[in-house]
């Protein structure tokens, strides 16, 4: 019985999220079409997330430790375990780009969004990591957030234990001196657990968006990585000790 509501409660969440893409496109048309409407593409994106989350009964509880500028940008970075890590990221305020996979770019519709308003790699080929960086640090100058999952993508076989970042983001953020924001996502792989069939779990949310790593003179990309890395780890050790499900 307890499968079943989850493959109605599932579907109804898959269908919504098609629904609402659908619905909403044509005004992200407008913004990708109009030079310098980018933006508001990206304000749509964060609308969408919070109107969505809402529909399918999943509250996400925002932890700020963190006092973010308005006009600043930022470099968010965030553990990666689940698909509904991507979505729930546009709860992050501010213009912000997201960078992710290639691949998206091959989705109907959702792929040209993607393309148009966010940043895509390649991570198999050294040439679209160095242009995607590239692309980055562009963004970063002209006042715009990066969201980043530096681990690469959906690849720990034990969440909540992470694999090791990847070193793009933290050469970016010495290289432009921009400040880092850690980032937890503590349940969503008892949500929507990875290789589960895209069943969802009926369960309360919970994001943290940690202090401020701001980068030094004395700070190389391998020492902030540590940093970031023990951060997120930690947080994700706290939410998640002695307990292989979460209930809130």
């Amino acid at each position: 019985m307890i499968k079943l509501l989850r493959i109605i409660y599932s579907v109804y969440a898959g269908l919504l999220f098609i629904g609402s893409f659908l619905a909403i496109f044509p005004f992200f048309m407008i913004c990708i079409w109009i030079p310098g409407w980018q933006r508001f593409g990206r304000k749509i994106n964060r609308y969408w997330a919070k109107v969505y989350f809402t529909l399918i009964f999943l509250p996400v509880h925002m932890e700020k430790k963190c006092k973010l500028e308005k006009g600043k940008p930022y470099l968010f970075l965030a553990n990666h375990f689940s698909y509904l890590d991507i979505a729930m990221m546009g709860f992050i305020p501010g213009d912000v780009k997201f960078v992710g996979k290639a691949s998206i770019r091959k989705a109907p519709l959702f792929g040209y969004y993607f393309k148009k308003l966010h940043i895509a790699v390649d991570r198999s080929r050294l040439k679209s990591r160095a242009e995607t960086m590239r692309r980055a640090g562009l963004a970063l100058d002209n006042g715009s957030s990066i969201v980043l999952f530096p681990e690469g993508g959906i690849y720990s076989t034990q969440p909540p234990q992470m694999v090791p970042f990847k070193n793009g983001a933290f050469r970016l953020a010495v290289e432009k001196q921009i400040p880092i924001i850690p980032v937890t996502l503590s349940y969503n792989h008892l949500i929507l657990p990875e290789g589960k069939g895209l069943l969802l779990n009926l369960k309360r949310a919970k994001m943290v968006l940690h202090e401020a790593l701001l980068p030094t003179v004395e700070d190389t990309e391998d020492s902030l990585k540590e940093k970031c890395f023990e951060v997120i780890q930690a947080q994700l050790n706290r939410d998640n000790l002695g307990n292989d499900t979460h209930e809130d």
